[in-house]
């Protein structure tokens, strides 16, 4: 058979295979159209600090005195974005200090998302909400509580690229690489007194993230054939964990000074969550 024709053949089998395949109906009788890959549970989501905020819970419950904390705006100042993926941080830092404040055990009122309560208290001004005993709910002065400080800031760093080392081999026919590269993450808090406004403590925190990357390839020639092995991996700790995990140091910072609790009763927590780190990205 002569080459054109054999490639034409093979052209026409390569459509017909594409258009059965395009036909065909994946719906299944259960009505999904296909079962979705993937059996991932769904898991607690802590940064090596959540043991420290733990262990801080248990001395923030046996204060007498318990402020009452909530959490303003927490906002990405890099102004770093990707054309294709949008944002390269999270946008979300306030849902992350929220969660570390209630990892931390202390009394949380909400300011950052009141649209459901200003609803509820227009209704109920308006006559239009009952309280479920056929009555009409009430609103009574002083109901709401009031917080005593809050949390406001922002995500201040991204640098891509602090330091990055290569290495390169190649010998007759096997060749390999390795590439490191070291890039941050800065937040930067404030704890204000909400009363007064006034600033009684800052801190600004970051955390550098370690990228590896190693290939190794097999390339040669027999006759008129190319055989081309590679293997390779990546690995990237998440931007997005690097941001929980300062905020949740922060958060771990400003609570035990609020409270006055000494540093040492859960220093082994930090102190081992700082060596596993040191270790992670050694």
């Amino acid at each position: 058979m002569p080459r054109s024709t054999s490639k034409l053949a093979r052209a026409m089998a390569l459509l017909a295979v594409m258009g059965a395949a395009a036909c065909t109906n994946p719906a299944a009788t259960e009505g999904n159209y296909t079962t979705p890959i993937g059996s991932a549970p769904a898991l607690s989501n802590p940064s090596l600090y959540s043991g420290a905020l733990s262990c801080l819970a248990l001395d923030v419950r046996a204060q007498d005195r318990q402020p009452t904390f909530t959490v303003g705006k927490v906002l990405d100042y890099t102004g770093k974005d990707d054309i294709e993926t949008g944002k390269r941080l999270t946008q979300g830092a306030s849902l992350m200090v929220m969660s570390a404040l209630g990892k931390a055990g202390v009394d949380i009122v909400e300011r950052f998302d009141t649209s459901v309560t200003e609803l509820e208290l227009k209704f109920a001004d308006n006559k239009l909400i009952g309280d479920g005993n056929g009555g009409i709910q009430q609103i009574f002065a002083g109901q709401i509580d009031k917080s005593d400080y809050h949390i406001i800031g922002g995500i201040t760093e991204l640098n891509y690229n602090l330091r990055s080392t290569n290495g390169e081999v190649l010998f007759d026919i096997f060749n390999a690489s390795g590439r490191l590269f070291v890039m941050n993450v800065g937040l930067d808090l404030r704890l204000v007194e909400t009363g007064s406004l006034r600033v009684v403590d800052t801190i600004s925190l970051q955390k550098q993230v370690i990228g590896r990357e190693v290939r190794a390839g097999l390339f040669e020639f027999f006759d008129d054939k190319l055989l081309d092995l590679g293997v390779g991996e990546r690995a990237l700790e998440p931007l997005q964990l690097a941001v929980r995990s300062v905020a949740e140091r922060a958060v771990y910072e400003m609570v035990r000074k609020a409270y006055g609790i000494p540093g040492s009763n859960c220093a082994r927590f930090v102190r081992g969550a700082d060596e596993q780190l040191d270790k992670r990205d050694s």
